[in-house]
């Protein structure tokens, strides 16, 4: 059975954080690597494109699409940067970093955590399996449940999607 009580407050402490920074016009950025690299282009083009209500396009960026930068960054930065290397270049204080890793211990992914930090960002982690490394860089934590990464994944898309719709739910609102 699905333990909400588990996930409520951490749900709630995204959706604030998501809210304030798109009504400041900040960007919400989201990164993971594998499955978790296309939940949050998933997440992204929620927030881009729509959920279910019709209203003006969200500031969603998902940074595992840039092939180009990706490839560049790895080769002369070396894989544990490619998204801390973008978030350099892009992010600024109000803005929100979302890194997703099913294991928690991601190091790309934590990386990127601990420079959008230092640049002033809400910083957010998706993780599972009691959530790893990443904790120490996010100042808000989902942590899912222990399993193999398609159980994790099921469950980030799950709150992700219940995340989607309650921002929408708040910026429709006066």
């Amino acid at each position: 059975m699905f333990d909400w009580a588990r996930y409520q407050a951490p749900v709630e402490r995204i959706v604030e954080a998501l809210v304030a920074s798109l009504r400041a016009s900040r960007q919400i950025y989201f990164f993971g690597n594998g499955g978790s690299a296309a939940q949050a282009q998933h997440l992204a083009a929620e927030l881009s494109g729509r959920f279910l209500l019709e209203r003006r396009a969200l500031a969603g960026l998902a940074l595992s699409v840039d092939t180009s930068a990706l490839t560049a960054i790895a080769n002369d930065y070396g894989f544990e940067r490619v998204f801390a290397r973008q978030l350099e270049g892009l992010v600024q204080r109000g803005d929100v970093a979302v890194g997703l890793t099913t294991s928690g211990n991601s190091k790309n992914v934590i990386e990127a955590l601990r420079v959008g930090r230092e640049r002033g960002a809400t910083t957010v982690a998706f993780s599972g399996n009691g959530g790893g490394a990443i904790v120490q860089v996010a100042d808000i934590a989902l942590v899912g449940p222990h399993g193999p990464s398609w159980k994790v994944q099921e469950v980030h898309l799950a709150l992700g999607h219940i995340i989607c719709e309650l921002v929408e739910l708040a910026l429709a609102r006066p």
